[in-house]
């Protein structure tokens, strides 16, 4: 993903946690700040200690913006999105981190109505 997709500094983050809208189901934790005239999305990705050593953590992220990356042209594009992984995340396939992923977008409100689970 390219670094003008992604939310990166420490302020950044903060300022999506207090403008936050959030929205949760097992495995994620999706926090969403509206961002009106921004060209595209931009997406966080926190991997807790609570999942594992760093190579648990970072075979999460991988995972989570894999999907996020087979998802962008459905993902509404005015937003800044961050993606929380819960411990249950771990040790999760590619195709269930998708599915859980598509499930919580849709609770969010960001993913495109046209999108279907078959793709």
């Amino acid at each position: 993903m390219k670094k003008s997709y992604r939310v990166k500094k420490e302020a950044d983050f903060q300022q999506v946690f207090e403008k936050h809208d959030s929205v949760a189901n097992r495995q994620f934790v999706i926090y969403q700040m509206e961002k009106p005239g921004q060209k595209h999305f931009r997406l966080g990705v926190s991997v807790g200690k609570k999942i594992g050593n760093a190579v648990h953590r970072v075979w999460v992220k991988r995972r989570i913006r894999q999907a996020i990356t087979e998802l962008k042209p459905y993902l509404k594009q005015d937003v800044d999105i961050l993606v929380i992984a819960r411990p249950v995340a771990d040790g999760m396939s590619m195709k269930e981190v998708k599915t859980s992923l598509v499930h919580v977008l849709h609770l969010a409100h960001l993913l495109d109505s046209d999108y279907s689970e078959e793709q």
